[in-house]
């Protein structure tokens, strides 16, 4: 049997649906103008008795329907000829809409998208080309800081939305030479990638364009690395990795003052915010700590992010760790006062148990002490873990030893299986601290709620790492940073412990003066120059500070 084909030898069934329907379109209009054409010939003739030439009739339909004019034709004196025009008219408008909705809007909506008439001027700025986390929120981090920025995106819908709702985006393949250049590759400083095995081939192209680009790239896994690193990678992110030691450090680094042979002592502690403390939304210069005469706010972990010291316009929320210097006696009371907020001795754990041996939890086992009892547990046997098991079986936390553990890391594959096994620890122990890793930020709350300490999400983490680079800061720094030293009181002679604290922009801050035998913290309590000041900070604060102030 012979197969019919068009002129171009395409087969009928090769159309698509929207070329079947402009087929159909197309002969449906034209039976529709010939039929009325056909009728209103025959009723001029008969019915208005003034014969004329068919081409006369099509031109008078044809202005009819297109309400473009009638010509010399009208007024009709039949009303049979008068409905007819009136159908003629209403048709039109019929074919009117069916033409807009299946031709015109269309035929728009299937324009290659073009978004970079949206773009200011750019220029020393970011190119963003790809990004799988939640992609506003690093947009917003970006924004926050002032930081210009292109992100190249390559689902349409995607980079229309995110254009639409005011972000700097433009739809396209950032392999593509081209697409790079109309983020003005050439011009940026900074280029951050996310594309996974596509991430060489980007880096490489847009070398090509701006051979001086700084290049940062989130990779699942550490082994990638070095190869990044030869493609031109100024450097590597693997926020699972990064997370899991983070929270490893967090669990375990212990914080004291040097002893001393008088027995002075100031006891470091963190206290955690609970979910359910009354703490939660008070501004840090509202905080009965920051008001306590003799205890001092030496730092502050806000959703992972370290504040040494905290501003007094940050806000705590069931995230924060604040770091407290003073009197043993002194924090247990105002802890003790605080109902809802659970403090934790700065010390290292006898044991901990990291439920998920990934990359995560692998990073966090290495970054443990050496002389912390670890156990690993993992449903992949392959992985190697101590116990291979379902973390969210009582059973197999009971195996970990849950019960004499002093902290549970969580870093397991998704969400869900993470707030599960978040609830069962919490089920089997009251006293447990729990440190969990989510991906999606807005499952932090409800890790909270689920019974979790201590909570990073991975979208959260990307985002401020990103913006901190760019920005030139450090983000979550380890609590190893903090540092407690003694210094000669003499620089500060005749000045009140309030007095020294009233700089945060330095750094350090004095938390103490050992005199007689005892440890003072009283704000007002005036330095004198046979005083011992105890001084507390991060590492490069603490340097800044023997080279500025106790050499001078």
């Amino acid at each position: 049997m012979r197969e019919l084909r068009d002129i171009d030898g395409l087969h009928p069934r090769d159309l698509t649906q929207r070329q079947r329907l402009l087929v159909l379109f197309v002969v449906g209009l034209a039976s529709v103008v010939l039929f009325y054409t056909v009728v209103y010939n025959w009723g001029m003739q008969a019915l208005e008795d003034r014969p004329q030439s068919i081409f006369r009739s099509f031109q008078t339909v044809v202005e009819t329907m297109t309400t473009t004019g009638y010509g010399a034709d009208s007024p009709w004196e039949t009303p049979v000829m008068n409905v007819l025009m009136v159908s003629i008219q209403l048709t039109g408008v019929i074919i009117g809409f069916v033409t807009l909705r299946v031709l015109v809007i269309p035929l728009f909506e299937r324009t290659p998208l073009d978004l970079s008439d949206r773009l200011t001027t750019k220029n020393d700025h970011v190119v963003i080309a790809e990004y799988q986390h939640d992609t506003e929120l690093l947009l917003d981090e970006l924004e926050e800081l002032d930081i210009d920025y292109v992100l190249i995106e390559s689902d349409e819908e995607e980079a229309k939305r995110l254009s639409d709702d005011g972000y700097q985006a433009i739809k396209g393949d950032p392999e593509e030479r081209a697409d790079l250049d109309r983020a003005t590759i050439e011009r940026a400083s900074l280029l951050i990638t996310d594309a996974g095995d596509e991430t060489a081939s980007i880096v490489l192209t847009a070398l090509e364009a701006n051979e001086d680009l700084r290049v940062i790239s989130f990779t699942e896994s550490t082994r990638r690395k070095a190869a990044l690193a030869e493609v031109g990678v100024s450097r590597s992110i693997a926020p699972h990795a990064l997370i899991g030691q983070r929270l490893a450090e967090k669990a375990t680094t212990p914080v004291t003052v040097p002893d001393r042979a008088d027995g002075d002592e100031v006891d470091v502690r963190e206290i955690l915010v609970r979910r359910n403390s009354p703490l939660h939304g008070v501004k840090v210069r509202d905080s009965p700590i920051v008001n306590h005469p003799n205890l001092t706010l030496v730092a502050g972990w806000f959703d992972g992010e370290l504040h040494l010291p905290p501003s007094p316009d940050d806000e705590l929320t069931p995230n924060t760790v604040l770091v407290v210097a003073g009197p043993r006696s002194e924090i247990d009371e105002i802890t003790d006062e605080i109902a809802g907020a659970r403090s934790r001795r700065i010390r290292t754990p006898s044991k901990l148990i990291v439920a998920g041996f990934g990359e995560g939890g692998t990073a966090a086992v290495d970054a443990l002490p050496t002389d912390v009892s670890v156990t690993t547990v993992d449903e992949s046997k392959d992985r190697g873990p101590d116990i291979v098991g379902d973390v969210t079986e009582p059973e197999t936390l009971r195996d970990a030893g849950i019960d004499d553990a002093s902290a549970l890391v969580v870093t397991v594959g998704n969400d869900s299986t993470a707030l599960m096994t978040i609830a069962i620890a919490r089920s089997l122990s009251s006293e447990i601290e729990i440190l969990a890793r989510v991906t999606d930020s807005e499952k932090t709350r409800a890790a909270f709620r689920a019974g979790a300490d201590y909570v990073l999400s991975i979208q959260q983490v990307s985002a401020r790492l990103v913006a901190a680079e760019v920005h030139g800061e450090r983000v979550m720094s380890p609590t190893s940073q903090i540092r407690l030293i003694r210094a000669d009181a003499a620089p500060f002679t005749g000045d009140s412990l309030g007095d020294t604290r009233r700089n945060p922009e330095r750094g350090w801050t004095v938390i103490g003066v050992s005199r007689g035998g005892t440890i003072r913290t009283d704000e007002r309590t005036t330095i004198e120059a046979d005083d011992e000041v105890i001084v507390a900070g991060s590492d490069d604060a603490i340097q800044e500070f023997e080279r500025t102030v106790t050499s001078s």
